[in-house]
Formats: structure tokens, sequence, C-alpha cells
């Protein structure tokens, strides 16, 4: 299983970006997620959305962060608006099949300037 992050890149605070993330091979989705890690800081959840359609946000980003899926490619967008210097990191997709086997993307970097 591959899974392939794209859409990152530098944006001034208060814009918007939308990450995508494609998964290749052979699986049975359960749960698909955005993960960030922030310059010496651990790897956080920032959403997730399970094969029913339930999603998950970090309280940090609820509001301003969607999670959406599109079956028929296998892809988890993330759609980031009013962006925060404090959402600067590497952000990861994350794919978590039926059997609990979980995946990870190479991660996109996200650079919010002032």
């Amino acid at each position: 299983v591959q899974l392939q992050a794209s859409g990152g890149g530098l944006v001034q605070a208060g814009g918007s970006l939308r990450l995508s993330c494609g998964a290749s091979g052979s699986f049975v989705i359960g749960t698909l997620g955005w993960y960030r890690q922030a310059p010496g800081k651990q790897r956080e959840l920032v959403a997730t959305i399970t094969s029913g359609g339930r999603t998950l946000y970090a309280d940090s980003v609820k509001g301003r962060f969607t999670i959406s899926t599109e079956n028929a490619k296998n892809a988890v967008y993330l759609q980031m608006n009013s962006l925060k210097r404090e959402d600067t990191a590497v952000y990861y997709c994350n794919l978590e099949d039926v059997y609990s086997q979980v995946y990870w993307g190479q991660g996109t970097l996200v650079t919010v300037s002032s």
C-alpha cells in the first residue's frame, strides 16, 4: 500500500490550502486521516474520517479545516482555511485498514507566514 500526499506550500496567514492524498494497492479502508508534525514537536492528529463518513477533528482546527474523501479514487483531502502560523508543519496522510494495519504517506510541508 502506498500513499502519495501533495498540495503543501507556502501561504500567508489567513490563506487557504488543499492537501490531497491518493492511496494505491490492496486494502479495505477503515479510516483515512491527516496528521502533522511541527519542528520540535510530536506528530499529532489533525483530522480523520471513517469509511462510514464519521469525522474527527483536533480542537485546534475545528471550524477551519475540512476532511473529505473521494472513494472512487481512494483519495482523502484536507481543505485548510484561515491558516495560522501555528499550522506550519509537515502534514502526513494516514490509512488504517479494517485489520488495523496503518500506512503513512511521505508528508507534505505547509508553511504559513505572517
